[in-house]
């Protein structure tokens, strides 16, 4: 009864226009309403098309819908749940257009229940009888893709591509290689097979694949697979340049990130500032930090992300003053810092022992800029506080956080007592984390590691048959160094390397050399139980060590700039 009796005043309101456009009132309420929620930006400015849409009773038009959920996802996120469930009732008449919509604004929502909504709608567009089509599985394997820990939703959703026949489709196969990489190595094969299936010619479809294989951990194979794409004639373009960044973060290798940056510019692939800010983190992570500045120096526009990328890479660097210095050029041009722009320069006071400036950008960020604190903020300082030897500053700062802190902190402490001989406190703190984290292998580890640094080998042979009992293992580390475009890895004592043989008598010979100039082995570092002879042994073997025997071994004499070795923990 209320639509009827506002439906009038809805056609009075359009008599005058509709005689002019010689549109119907109906059809005149609708293209008003349509322009009225293309203008929404606001939740505010959504409430009067909204209210317009039920007056004029166009709750039922499925382009008013689909128009009021797009607009909803954009200006209003978190009404476009109340709204579907108020006006997509069963007497609502669907098509194609509006359940992809559905699916997409449900994908691009920032609320988690919308998300994991999304796949719902493509049962119900099936059971109402809609035939999908190539729109529908690109947001469908979206949707399923942002649930790694569902991957039975995606292969029914490539098994439904596969029965309505647009799996061959271009933008459903670079989607299907997105969402099989997402699901975890486990799932790269299926990826791969989709590539292999599919026409190479599109700088997207490389793209996919590339970063497909970072993603999964397998960042040599995204190197490889660009220089095939390379090979294969097809353009790279700033997707492309970004997985391969990506991939030679990951490996630290910074031969090949160097000559990224001169293909870009020799191709004239555009220098966006997030490519820049990539390529600035890229740098600084396999060691160039001034090459990461000089970019960030050239750059005619910056973010925030810039100057934070370029604060991060001098604190990890140990230039903790140049690193409070560009912060502080940051904020004099006037660009606010960011919680994210904090933990940087917190990280650099703690690397460069500034304990004082550090607690004053600390106390800043609530007095000044209006930011809480997060958990990570609050790690950068015990941190600093640990490694300042102010261990007990430390603890007192922890016991006082006003949120729980997370084994991460507590280990950083750990840490800081084992470096500053506090290895009763140390322990005391490891068999708390053990206590309440039993699962987790570096509670073990580190408690372990206390045992052995008092001698206390028994205890250390226990801890280590707990771990053996619980199924835990430690996970070795290793030493990772870029040659001539190859990465090569090794492992402590490893001898899978083709030149193991060689490297490991350029291993002795340096040992021979570091002894006859007096070179003591910091043999207290070896925590197992054996006389100095085999600890000292046990150090020679160490991955880092044949990194850099293989890289003498492949360099020529007087070569004055060394590659970078990446030294994951042993």
């Amino acid at each position: 009864m209320r639509s009827s009796k506002c439906r009038p005043s809805c056609r009075r309101l359009y008599t005058t226009r509709a005689s002019h456009s010689a549109l119907p009132a109906p059809r005149a309420a609708e293209q008003h309403c349509l322009r009225l929620l293309e203008r929404a930006s606001t939740p505010a400015s959504l409430l009067q098309p909204l209210a317009f849409l039920l007056k004029c009773g166009l709750h039922s038009n499925p382009l008013v819908l689909t128009r009021l959920f797009a607009s909803s996802a954009t200006a209003a996120p978190a009404l476009l749940e109340p709204l579907v469930a108020a006006l997509l009732r069963p007497d609502v008449p669907l098509d194609a257009f509006l359940v992809n919509t559905l699916i997409r604004a449900h994908v691009a929502s920032p609320i988690a229940s919308a998300r994991r909504r999304a796949a719902a709608f493509f049962p119900l567009m099936l059971r109402r009888g809609i035939a999908p089509n190539k729109f529908t599985f690109p947001f469908l394997l979206k949707s399923c893709a942002a649930h790694p820990g569902s991957p039975a939703a995606g292969l029914q959703a490539h098994a439904a591509a596969l029965k309505f026949g647009f799996a061959e489709d271009h933008y459903v196969s670079n989607t299907l290689i997105h969402m099989y990489s997402c699901f975890g190595a486990g799932f790269l094969g299926d990826a791969r097979n989709v590539f292999e299936r599919m026409p190479k010619d599109s700088a997207v479809t490389w793209s996919a694949m590339i970063g497909g294989y970072v993603r999964g951990g397998l960042s040599g194979d995204a190197v490889g697979l660009f220089r095939e794409m390379q090979a294969s004639g097809v353009r790279p373009d700033e997707v492309t340049v970004l997985g391969v960044l990506a991939a030679a973060a990951d490996l630290g290798a910074l031969e090949l990130t160097r000559w990224v940056g001169r293909f870009v510019e020799r191709e004239g692939i555009g220098k966006s500032v997030t490519l820049c800010n990539a390529l600035i983190d890229t740098l600084a992570k396999c060691g160039d930090v001034d090459g990461a500045v000089a970019v960030f120096e050239g750059m005619e526009e910056r973010t925030v992300v810039s100057w934070t990328s370029v604060i991060d890479a001098l604190a990890m660097e140990g230039r903790g003053k140049e690193a409070v210095g560009v912060f502080e050029e940051m904020k004099a041009v006037g660009v606010p810092p960011d919680d994210v722009a904090f933990i940087g320069v917190l990280t650099a006071c703690s690397h460069a022992g500034m304990v004082d400036e550090g607690r004053g950008y600390f106390d800043s960020m609530k007095m000044e800029h209006d930011i809480e604190p997060k958990i990570e903020h609050y790690g950068c300082m015990v941190d600093m506080f640990g490694r300042a030897g102010m261990v007990e500053q430390g603890l007192e700062f922890v016991r006082a956080m006003p949120m729980k802190p997370n084994p991460i902190i507590w280990r950083t402490l750990v840490a800081a007592c084992r470096a500053h001989g506090r290895l009763e406190l140390g322990e005391s703190i490891s068999r708390d984390l053990l206590n309440e984290y039993p699962a987790h292998e570096a509670n073990y580890v580190m408690l372990s590691n206390v045992f052995a640094l008092t001698q206390r080998w028994k205890e250390k042979s226990e801890i280590r048959r707990e771990m053996s009992k619980r199924g835990i293992t430690k996970v070795p580390g290793c030493s990772i160094v870029e040659l001539d475009g190859e990465v090569h890895e090794f492992i402590a004592g490893d001898e899978s390397h083709p030149q193991y043989k060689e490297i490991y008598m350029m291993v002795e010979e340096m040992s021979r050399e570091l002894r006859r100039i007096g070179h003591i082995a910091a043999t207290s570092e070896v925590l197992i139980d054996l006389d100095e002879e085999d600890k000292e042994g046990a150090l020679q073997w160490h991955s880092e060590k044949l990194a850099i025997a293989f890289v003498l071994l492949r360099t020529r004499p007087g070569t004055q700039e060394l590659p970078y070795i990446v030294l994951e923990k042993e």
